[in-house]
Formats: C-alpha cells, sequence, structure tokens
C-alpha cells in the first residue's frame, strides 16, 4: 500500500474534510480525492463517509485511522534513523503562544527554515506536530521536553507607584489595581512557602504585550513574564516591585503527543530552541 496515500488518508481524518487536508499537505483537493479513492478500492470497505461538512469516519475508517498513523510515523522513524543527516522535508507545524509566539520564538522558526530551504513552517495550523509552552505546565499525557527557563516578576510604572505606593506584601495586593488576563491567581514565593493571592483590578486583557502597555500606562500591577517586560524596565518605564517576594519559576517546553517517536524535525527544532534560551538570558532568567 502506497505509503502516501496512508498519509493522505490520515490528513483527511485528522482536518475533517478533503479541502482542510489539501491545504495541511500542500496539494490540492482532486490529488487528495483520487489518493482515497485508490485507498478505499484496495481495501475493499468506504472509510470516509462524505458530508456536507466535509468528511467523517465510518467505523471502519476510525480503527484503520489508528494503525494508518502508527504505519506512518513508523515508516519516518525508520527513514530518519537511517539517514540521520541531511535537509529536513516536509511541512512542520507549531502551536504557540500569541503574546511572545511571534515575537520571541518565530525567529527561531526562520533560521530552522534558512538552514533547510526545503521545507515549510506553518505556525497557524492545524494538526500539529508540537506546541510550545510556556509557564507551568499542566498535567496531561503530552510528552514534554524542557528547553529552557521561564521567569516573570511584578512591575509598575513610576507614575503608578508615586500616586499608590508600592506594596511591601502578598496581602498589600488586593489594595492595588491588579491588570490581569482574567481570574488568576497570582502566586509568590515566601521563602519556601508559596503565597496565593487573588488580584483585583478593572483591566484585563488576553495579551502580554496589551498589559505591559497598561502598566507603562500606570493603570496598576502587572504580573509579566520577563521577555515582555526587559524593554520597559531597562528603559525605567516599568519598576520591578516587591522583590522580596519572587514569582516561582517556570519554564519553557516542546511538547508532542504520546504514543510516537519524536521526529527529526521536531528534535531540531527543540535543539534549537534550547540553544536560543541559553544565547538570550536575560530575557528568559537565568536556572538556578
Amino acid at each position: 500500500m502506497d505509503m502516501e496515500e496512508l498519509q493522505t488518508f490520515v490528513a483527511v481524518a485528522d482536518a475533517g474534510g478533503v479541502s482542510a487536508a489539501a491545504r495541511r499537505l500542500g496539494v490540492s483537493k482532486s490529488i487528495v480525492s483520487r489518493r482515497l479513492f485508490r485507498i478505499e478500492a484496495e481495501l475493499g470497505v468506504q472509510l470516509l463517509a462524505r458530508t456536507t461538512r466535509g468528511a467523517a469516519l465510518t467505523e471502519a475508517g476510525s480503527t484503520f485511522r489508528d494503525h494508518a498513523a502508527r504505519a506512518s510515523a513508523e515508516i519516518d522513524t525508520a527513514r530518519e534513523t537511517i539517514l540521520p543527516t541531511g535537509d529536513l522535508r516536509g511541512r512542520l507545524r507549531v502551536a504557540m503562544p500569541l503574546t511572545f509566539g511571534p515575537t520571541h520564538f518565530a525567529p527561531v522558526l526562520a533560521e530552522m527554515a534558512r538552514q533547510h530551504p526545503h521545507r515549510f513552517v506553518d505556525l497557524i495550523a492545524e494538526g500539529f506536530d508540537c506546541a510550545i509552552r510556556a509557564g507551568y505546565l499542566q498535567d496531561s499525557n503530552l510528552i514534554a521536553k524542557r528547553v529552557g527557563p521561564f521567569h516573570g516578576k511584578l512591575v509598575a510604572s513610576p507614575d503608578y507607584i508615586e500616586a499608590h505606593g508600592s506594596p511591601q506584601t502578598p496581602d498589600e495586593l488586593v489594595t492595588h489595581q491588579a491588570l490581569m488576563q482574567g481570574t488568576e491567581a497570582w502566586q509568590f514565593m515566601d521563602g519556601s512557602k508559596i503565597v496565593t493571592v487573588q488580584p483585583q483590578g478593572r483591566f484585563k486583557a488576553d495579551s502580554a504585550t496589551a498589559l505591559a502597555a497598561a502598566a507603562a500606562a500606570g493603570l496598576g500591577i502587572a504580573w509579566l513574564p520577563d521577555c515582555i517586560t526587559y524593554d520597559y524596565v531597562a528603559s525605567g518605564a516599568l519598576v520591578p516591585i516587591m522583590t522580596r517576594y519572587p514569582v516561582p519559576p517556570g519554564a519553557a517546553y516542546v511538547v508532542r503527543p504520546p504514543g510516537q517517536h519524536p521526529t527529526r524535525k521536531v528534535r531540531v527544532l527543540t535543539e534549537m530552541l534550547t540553544e536560543y534560551f541559553k544565547q538570550n538570558p536575560e530575557l528568559w532568567g537565568l536556572d538556578g
């Protein structure tokens, strides 16, 4: 059975339709349809039920999809094992934080594309090969590889501090205007203990970049990652506050689905991100 046809079927199954799979694979819809026809004809069963919204797996298709995905992954692993060097090919789909992904992680992907010109980097597609997660990794069945430290701090503008003072302890935060992404809790370290605070504030935004701008404008106190506040602090537009109670350190990870070996594309990306963090400690903080 043709491996390209297997991979096409898996793409259609995961994307939910021929059109989406064609975009993901970078081929025409007619090519995808022909591959599906050949694989169903060879098996003698219907794998996909075409609908007005796309395509849904039949019972046989659902069973076959898992086997086809494992077979494709094993062939990719075997190919990379016997050809461990050379250029990377194919599309790599990476999910990353919207706030600082385009500014801080995208340059690493651009350099990866420059070093391996026969491949494509798709940052906003579905069916991701891996994702970059930063902060505190939630429990999940994903396989995570740490690539570097991730630190943050409380900051406020000099004008805000002059007008409202600077909190000295976590308890004092409840009397200040907090700039938040939602209703999140803030955590701080008091020696070896973790202190949790529920801040209150009127200004909320789903972007750390927007929160940094609001803090610099004197609207309140913000908890932000160092990579966002670095230039603000360097210029004096924002000032670190309550430094006796630091924010618990986090980390950045490359995460991927379980049950399969990482492709060489994902391994190369992981290695480049690890090196990037080492070369830019002022943005991400230092380990230890």
